[in-house]
């Protein structure tokens, strides 16, 4: 009965132990929620003005540009940008995006598409490496705070292989997988169409960057005239860049964010499990005690009577 008591007295030592390090880790991943919702609220306008010029530009009906969509061009290759975490303890965060990541890859397979994956955080690394999957590049270090020159990093990479000719290994189209922060109990994985842009969601888009933002009908108006100094394809051709690291950043800030709120989430539950486990460890110990108790007590009876009747 001792060694049993001991055993359940290890077990709660280092459950509690463990139930403080759950505790803090909750407290840290809360308080850098707040700081990567707030550098997301700190990008918007700049993304919201973008947004606006880019739609401007975009509408006029007249323009070409390689990364604007053409609805007849040939897709034969799609490059795949996958945002994970670089951490774990974040309940399912990750394997919801590696998920949605499948889908989207036999998606495109199913069309007769090549994929090429870029991937961002050490999770996403890890597992196409463990499954012997090539991939083109992978960003990792930061991905619960994220930076504009992590995003400007991404767009180089990226606008270069949507540049090159599919003979050497260029793209077609992109796609971003991301989870996008509702709230602190729902965060819902996505996947947004990037390049080439499609002149007719481009308000559509810009509302996903900038939620509540609203563009003047003016500047969709396919009708509206403007003229710009210098030509709407030297403007496209400074803004574009500009606009697509925007949107990459704005994805990588609500990446962040969601993966900062499963883990708060996940280590809260972790918590609340570990002080679960206290107790039923406590009262299995008061068990085996009693028992222990009992059993001395019956001992020392059972000698006094042996005793009396000697």
């Amino acid at each position: 009965m001792g060694a049993q008591i001991r055993v359940y007295r290890q077990k709660i030592a280092s459950t509690s132990s463990m139930k403080k390090i759950f505790k803090a880790m909750e407290m840290i991943a809360t308080s850098r929620i707040n700081k990567a919702r707030q550098s997301a609220d700190a990008a918007s306008p700049y993304a919201a003005a973008l947004t606006k010029a880019v739609t401007a530009i975009a509408a006029q009906g007249s323009i070409k540009h390689p990364l604007i969509s053409d609805k007849n061009a040939q897709h034969r290759r799609s490059a795949v940008l996958v945002l994970t975490s670089d951490r774990g303890l974040a309940g399912s965060y990750s394997s919801s995006v590696l998920k949605k990541t499948e889908g989207l890859i036999e998606k495109l397979r199913s069309e007769g598409r090549e994929v090429q994956l870029f991937l961002v955080g050490r999770k996403a690394k890890s597992y196409f490496e463990f499954r012997e999957r090539d991939y083109e590049r992978s960003w990792e270090g930061n991905t619960d705070s994220p930076n504009v020159e992590m995003a400007v990093e991404m767009r180089e990479a990226l606008l270069d292989a949507f540049a090159r000719p599919y003979e050497e290994g260029g793209v077609d189209d992109l796609h971003i997988v991301y989870t996008e922060f509702i709230s602190m109990v729902t965060q819902e994985t996505k996947i947004l169409r990037m390049l080439p842009l499609a002149v007719a969601d481009t308000k559509r888009i810009g509302d996903e960057i900038v939620p509540g933002e609203e563009i003047e009908d003016a500047l969709v108006d396919q009708n509206a005239a403007f003229n710009f100094e210098p030509s709407p394809q030297e403007v496209l051709d400074e803004l574009l860049p500009r606009y697509i690291a925007s949107r990459l950043y704005a994805c990588l800030l609500e990446a962040a964010a969601s993966e900062l709120a499963s883990r708060q989430r996940a280590m809260k539950s972790a918590g609340d499990n570990a002080d679960e486990l206290v107790k039923k460890y406590t009262r299995l110990m008061n068990n085996a005690r009693q028992a222990e108790i009992t059993n001395e007590i019956s001992e020392i009876v059972g000698g006094a009577d042996a005793l009396a009747a000697s």
